[in-house]
């Protein structure tokens, strides 16, 4: 897939290069702006990016693999995406500029969204029953092991490939008894095409003994090597952007709005709290700060990675997260 990209990428880190100079820093996003894209513009709007020097255009994305090649090719130098789509991109891709260097979701939201009346409650009740899985979905390229933590057989599993445009109403329709997403993403869509509350079952792969990380700020690293104090200023501008949004989630979805006026304030306002509250302020944030790793955890996710992926090389932790560009003036703890 990378040398698809070969052709343009000369072209557009030419381009990058002087436009960084003069501090505009384009930012790549996962997906769409709602509620968790939020705190990056508080940022913007709370003069973080400004006070380090940048000036920051956040462009949305098409899923949770999106900005990876994007910022392989320097056609981004910053984007966000998932850690564990990083490391296979870097496994068929040996030695592309990319790597992690902040992690945001440190419990990632990969999740499968089932309806009780369609008799999804939990792990158990998945096989023999119709799971809906866009392709390109970060939970679903995970999906294989939260199978095998489960003892579940991928084979038992009925598996409809689906749009992201589809998924969610495919469930509201009964069409599919459960889909894989995001937790805040796919339970929210639900709720809003009509799906009671207490008729959806989010399993969160995390509580089902997945040890993955979830998405977090890559970088081009020909430019962040270039660049280390631009990308450590972006750092600190994205923490205190999310502490930020931490204090003030409803004030942060003002931000949003901004950018996106069909947004439903309370929908969003939710949809923020509940990225808070099982992704990002975890126990480890709360002791650590944000942005950062545990080396012991990352072992096991790579070793989980490794029991339903072959690695063409053995996998190094070093080429997934580099922890050096992150700021170490207290800036990223969270209160």
């Amino acid at each position: 897939m990378f040398t698809r990209f070969i052709a343009t990428a000369a072209a557009a880190l030419a381009f990058a290069a002087p436009a960084i100079a003069e501090t505009k820093m384009p930012f790549a996003l996962d997906w769409k702006f709602e509620g968790p894209s939020a705190p990056y513009f508080v940022a913007i709007d709370k003069g973080h990016f400004a006070a380090e020097g940048l000036s920051v255009e956040i462009s949305e994305g098409a899923g949770s693999l999106d900005a990876i090649p994007k910022v392989a090719t320097g056609a981004f130098p910053i984007g966000f995406a998932d850690i564990n789509s990083l490391m296979r991109f870097l496994d068929q891709n040996p030695g592309a500029p990319v790597t992690a260097v902040m992690m945001i979701y440190d419990k990632p939201p990969f999740a499968v969204v089932g309806r009780k009346s369609l008799g999804v409650t939990g792990p158990a009740d998945l096989p023999g029953k119709i799971l809906g899985a866009p392709p390109p979905d970060g939970a679903w390229a995970q999906f294989p092991i939260f199978a095998a933590e489960n003892g579940i057989d991928m084979a038992s599993i009925t598996v409809e490939p689906v749009g992201f445009p589809t998924r969610e109403p495919m469930l509201a329709e009964g069409k599919v008894a459960s889909v894989t997403g995001f937790s805040f993403s796919a339970t929210l869509n639900l709720k809003r095409l009509g799906v009671p509350a207490d008729d959806l079952s989010v399993i969160l792969m995390a509580d089902h003994g997945v040890a993955l990380y979830g998405n977090a700020i890559i970088v081009n690293t020909d430019f962040a090597k270039a660049n280390p104090a631009l990308v450590t200023g972006f750092l600190r501008a994205v923490g205190r952007g999310w502490a930020d949004a931490i204090d003030d989630p409803a004030g942060a979805i003002t931000s949003l709005v901004a950018r996106n006026p069909a947004a439903d304030p309370a929908l969003e306002t939710e949809r923020l709290q509940m990225a808070i509250d099982a992704n990002v302020l975890t126990d480890y944030v709360r002791a650590n700060g944000i942005g950062g790793i545990d080396a012991a955890r990352m072992a096991r996710a790579i070793e989980q990675t490794k029991s339903v992926y072959q690695f063409a090389a053995e996998p190094d932790a070093a080429l997934f997260f580099d922890a050096s560009y992150l700021p170490t003036d207290g800036s990223l703890k969270i209160d």
